[in-house]
């Protein structure tokens, strides 16, 4: 028999007490986390959102003898300062199990010492319970909820088709509890800076652009179709035509497109413009936004101002536009040195030569890497487009060589040549192996690893390298925040499949001042139209740890360039009228400058919460798959539902 509340209401939290409230009379509501039965003790773990606390059961010396005609409807009795149960209560406890909803009044009392949890904050207490209400009953859960470590999680399927468990987990709790305090700092930073939270509409017009969109048919105009919003894109533009110069909104985006674990269909993020600003202005914007929220959500301090570095830097750098700087190992260009060697795949026309160095300072033993571990490290530059990738190994005894050769004419003597080991060495002799080391800044304990050919292999594959030793040797320290904010990004990329050039950012993107005059060659003249790969935009991304967490750019503001974008893109002056046409007029009302940023809340709160899953700071997640396994969904419609919306569905082969 399940009991009622009736009147009776929660005092305190179950993360709540301590000693400063030994003697109170308290009453706990919660879930039974774990239960410890030692005869004539019972000890519950009970837990809500804000933590655990222990309560004590414990059987009185007289309890069989208390008969509920002496209790009349009183529970309990006192002999001195022991508490003796009756029957039914005990059995009560007893009979508790992992789940159940209690309700437990009791008396806050100080734990023995040696039964002190000091993991727990209410460890130095307990509460002596008095009543027992048991609210509801619960099945074994499929899953253990208290554990430790992700090793000993269930399988992430299983744990989804029971979000509502899962989310149980302190874990999760903690990690929903971070993003609602990163949204509430959000607002209050934009809120105090004289920012307009305006809400967009959730049904638009598909203007197909980047991703896919997840298009929703109309009961009312059949055969039409909204469509979810990707972003508030040019809404927020519109914000900034209409007059309101100041705006921000958290905003819930669909994009219909291939997951990763940290992408999702559905999303939120943070979306703000302001107008008659620089890109400067912007920059500060995100700084301070970050910053607070951060420092606020949790107590991570980051520069006022953050390091800048173009997308050409970055790219030549680390071979990322969002590098994580936590670790060293950039990039460094010997085409100039290698080409001058005798070597097909350095000499190769269209080529280029480039490494990372393995600082023994930082690895110790590195120069000493098994053939296991150089084999591995060369099927992942292959997986990434290398055709092969070369090695040098230096011995902390080739100090005594690098001060007598500093620049060596010809090869050193043989005895000496034990002391650096390369895959190099047969095929261009110990002289220029040492040239490449003078080039590369490797010194003594040193590794040098090094992919010739296409820029595009060399890039990915040494971006590869860079992170899988990062995370093999342990080089990432989790404790550090490292910020970036990355500037001048292409304007557009060129889709070499169709041979076209697309976007890189979005068709609104304002081109670099200086380069508006390439951008308007590349157009006028067919001749130069291979120019649009060089046009920089007013494009920017803020970066932490190696995660793009927003992005943005001053956006086109004048009418006839972004007819001159939309050409560029092959865009036919009537598609994009039908498309963008509410907008291109628009854009002849007197619109000022503008520009903004959009920051994504789940990535944030990645970084706040120190995971590498989107799904672990979401509440209801999809799979990878885009499926919710809790809900079975996307699911089959019903025939009338379809029929009114004058649409049939037709069996693919």
């Amino acid at each position: 028999m399940l009991d009622t509340l009736d009147n009776l209401e929660r005092t305190h939290t179950c993360g709540e007490l301590r000693g400063s409230h030994v003697g109170q009379q308290v009453i706990l509501m919660g879930w039974v986390a774990k239960k410890r039965d030692f005869g004539p003790l019972i000890f519950v773990d009970l837990r809500d959102r804000e933590g655990i606390t222990q309560i004590v059961f414990e059987l009185g010396s007289h309890t069989e003898i208390v008969h509920d005609s002496v209790m009349e409807d009183r529970e309990e009795v006192f002999e001195g300062d022991a508490l003796v149960f009756t029957g039914e209560v005990i059995d009560k406890a007893y009979c508790l199990k992992s789940e159940y909803v209690i309700a437990v009044e009791g008396t806050v009392v100080n734990r023995d010492t040696a039964a002190i949890n000091s993991s727990l904050p209410t460890g130095t207490i307990e509460v002596r319970a008095k009543k027992l209400l048991v609210l509801n009953e619960a099945k074994v859960p499929p899953f253990q909820l208290e554990v430790t470590g992700s090793s000993n999680l269930a399988d992430e399927s299983t744990r989804l088709k029971y979000r509502y468990l899962d989310l149980r987990r302190p874990e999760l709790q903690r990690n929903i509890r971070m993003r609602a305090k990163a949204v509430g700092a959000i607002r209050e930073y934009f809120d105090k800076r004289g920012f307009i939270e305006i809400e967009t509409p959730i049904l638009l017009k598909s203007t197909p652009e980047g991703a896919r969109d997840f298009v929703v048919p109309s009961r009312i105009h059949q055969g039409k179709f909204f469509a979810l919003p990707q972003s508030p894109q040019l809404l927020k533009q519109l914000t900034m035509i209409s007059g309101f110069d100041k705006y921000y909104q958290i905003a819930r985006c669909f994009r219909d497109e291939d997951l990763r674990a940290d992408r999702q269909p559905e999303f939120t993020q943070l979306d703000m413009e302001m107008s008659f600003v620089n890109r400067e202005q912007v920059y500060r914007e995100m700084e301070g936004m970050f910053n607070h929220v951060l420092r606020k959500a949790g107590d991570i301090e980051l520069p006022d101002e953050w390091p800048r570095m173009t997308h050409l830097q970055a790219m030549e750098l680390y071979g990322t536009d969002k590098p994580d700087l936590r670790f060293g190992m950039r990039h460094v260009d010997l085409t100039e040195v290698a080409g001058r060697i005798d070597f097909p795949p350095f000499a190769e026309r269209g080529h280029i030569v480039k490494c990372i160095v393995l600082k023994g300072s930082e690895i110790p033993g590195v120069h000493e890497l098994s053939r296991k571990s150089l084999d591995n490290l060369q099927e992942i530059a292959k997986r990434f487009g290398a055709g092969a990738l070369a090695n040098i190994r230096i011995g902390f005894e080739a100090a005594s060589v690098f001060d007598q050769w500093p620049d060596p004419k010809s090869d050193i003597p043989e005895e000496k040549h034990g002391v650096v080991k390369s895959s190099l060495m047969n095929a261009i002799g110990f002289a220029q192996v040492y040239r490449l080391i003078n080039a590369s800044g490797a010194g003594p304990g040193d590794v040098v690893l090094i992919v010739a050919g296409k820029k595009s292999a060399v890039t990915s594959s040494l971006r590869a390298l860079r992170n899988e030793v990062a995370r093999r040797e342990n080089l990432i320290d989790r404790s550090r925040y490292e910020c970036l904010i990355v500037t001048e990004f292409p304007m557009f990329e060129l889709d070499e499949e169709k041979g076209t050039y697309v976007a890189a950012h979005h068709p609104f993107t304002s081109p670099m001042d200086e380069d508006l005059e390439l951008f308007k060659q590349a157009i006028e003249n067919e001749a130069d139209h291979h120019l649009l790969g060089q046009v920089r935009a007013k494009a920017y991304d803020a970066v932490i740890n190696g995660y793009e967490c927003a992005g943005g750019s001053i956006r086109i503001h004048q009418k006839e360039i972004q007819d001159l974008n939309f050409k560029a893109l092959g865009m036919p002056r009537e598609v994009a009228r039908a498309r963008f046409g509410f907008f291109l007029d628009a854009l002849e009302y007197g619109t000022p400058p503008h520009g903004g940023f959009a920051a994504g809340i789940e990535r944030t709160c990645m970084i706040l919460c120190g995971t590498e899953n989107i799904r672990d700071v979401m509440a209801f997640p999809k799979t990878a798959s885009a499926q919710d396994l809790m809900m079975d969904a996307p699911g089959e419609v019903d025939t009338g539902q379809l029929e009114e919306l004058g649409i049939a569905v037709e069996a693919r082969e």
